[in-house]
């Protein structure tokens, strides 16, 4: 096979100093990034349901299917993002290009009812929106090098959380004084502060070989990519495609649900604010998970963390059903936090370590990005079906069998992808290991 010769990257492998420009650039623009690559989710809902109403054709079963159609785009889009990120040296450009596209999609929702008018902003966002999460962890992988991407993927998630609940309590303080279309200034705000987060990175200091699964550590040189047949042959890489469209087939709606039931229960002048309410709650757990899951994924693996998030949904499904007090559901939310929080910061690590050396990385991460969005656009869809025709108590406890399943097959088929579990034609170079080993001992 040809081989690159190719300089290590500029992290020697290693986590940047905390003081370096390209470090806490990453951390602004996992900050100002957050709500950007998530969408409007809850809030959209809150909106079409509190104000446009059932009187402009707006219900819980109209609101799911505009919002599977917006995912439905954004997960057609997540192979080829993830392609694009793999082949392009401008990672930054795209980026900003990304932004651009939702900052107008979020101007445009106050001005515009129809439903065809909706679905074609927020499928141009979700469209945009696939980009983020292959490009940030691109980015970050050429930067600090495979030994420390786990840590550092931990810490974007942290910044990622704490950005998401700055803006949720933003959103809840400035909803209450102007109504829930404040919700769309908002966000397009922090898309244009994350183009200038994005220029601030310095473009020598991302490895583009390195930053797509290219291994560095065998003496300097990098392996040309490898065929595509390595994708489609890796039957673990096809199985956690499996799991993670499941985690988001439970997870995706929970957060719509409750603010639709939120807004009945408490009235559309205080939904919104409950709703950030729950974000914000949610997100500041968000935050200590993932800067832990960083920390210790080389160290405890990442099978024991994964079924942690999937029985820790299963379980927050199931409280949803207990009470209807706005408080509690509140709450339960905060369970959001250790589930999706150790998701998160482990879904580009375990994608890392089933494509090491491939090249593929990132078209690996859009791929099964696509099958979890996939889960996560028939969510909203599923939950919102069975609202109208059972009830709430009803579509919680689907949500949450539908974890329970997930949970059951990855503790019977997955193995465990670190350091120690991964079979050897996928395990890091003999060196990477010994410095993996180093560095987990001196943690």
């Amino acid at each position: 096979m040809a081989v690159i010769e190719r300089s290590a990257p500029g992290a020697a492998g290693g986590e940047l100093a905390t003081g370096s420009r390209a470090s806490w650039a990453l951390d602004a623009l996992n900050f100002t990034l957050a709500d950007v690559r998530d969408g409007l989710g809850p809030y959209l809902a809150i909106y079409l349901l509190a104000v446009r109403g059932p009187q402009q054709g707006w219900d819980e079963a109209t609101i799911g299917l505009v919002m599977t159609i917006a995912g439905v785009a954004g997960l057609v889009a997540q192979t080829p993002a993830g392609a694009l990120i793999d082949r392009t040296s401008r990672k930054r450009s795209v980026v900003i290009a990304a932004a651009l596209a939702v900052t107008l999609s979020s101007l445009a929702l106050p001005f515009i009812g129809s439903f065809a008018a909706v679905a074609a902003t927020q499928s141009i966002a979700g469209v945009a929106g696939a980009v983020f999460p292959p490009a940030l962890a691109a980015i970050t992988l050429g930067i600090v090098g495979p030994q420390a991407f786990a840590r550092r993927i931990g810490r974007n998630e942290a910044f990622n959380h704490a950005g998401n609940a700055v803006s949720a309590g933003i959103a809840a303080a400035c909803a209450t004084l102007f109504g829930p279309v404040v919700v769309f200034w908002l966000m397009a705000l922090l898309a244009v502060l994350s183009i200038g987060a994005t220029l601030l990175i310095p473009a020598a200091a991302v490895d583009d070989a390195v930053a797509r699964g290219l291994d560095h550590s065998a003496g300097g040189a990098a392996q040309a990519p490898s065929g595509w047949r390595t994708l489609l042959e890796n039957r673990l890489l096809l199985l956690f495609a499996v799991l993670a469209a499941l985690f988001h087939l439970a997870n995706a709606a929970m957060l719509t649900s409750v603010s639709q039931l939120l807004s009945k229960l408490a009235g559309k002048e205080s939904a919104t604010s409950m709703v950030a309410l729950c974000i914000v709650a949610a997100q500041l757990v968000m935050v200590p998970v993932a800067m832990l899951v960083g920390a210790r994924a080389d160290r405890w693996g990442r099978k024991p963390l994964f079924l942690t998030a999937f029985g820790v949904l299963a379980v927050r499904g199931a409280l949803y059903t207990l009470s209807d007090e706005p408080m509690a559901l509140v709450a339960v939310q905060c369970l959001d936090g250790v589930g999706a929080g150790i998701y998160g910061a482990l879904f580009p690590v375990v994608v890392a370590d089933l494509t090491r050396g491939t090249g593929h990385f990132n078209v690996a991460q859009g791929a099964v990005g696509a099958a979890q969005g996939l889960g996560a656009a028939l969510s909203t869809s599923l939950a919102g079906f069975i609202i109208v025709r059972f009830g709430y108590t009803a579509a919680f406890l689907g949500l949450a069998g539908v974890a329970a399943a997930g949970f059951a097959l990855y503790a019977v088929l997955m193995p465990e992808t670190g350091v120690h579990g991964c079979d050897q034609s996928r395990r890091p170079h003999p060196r990477t290991r010994r410095r993996i080993a180093a560095g987990i001992r001196r943690l």
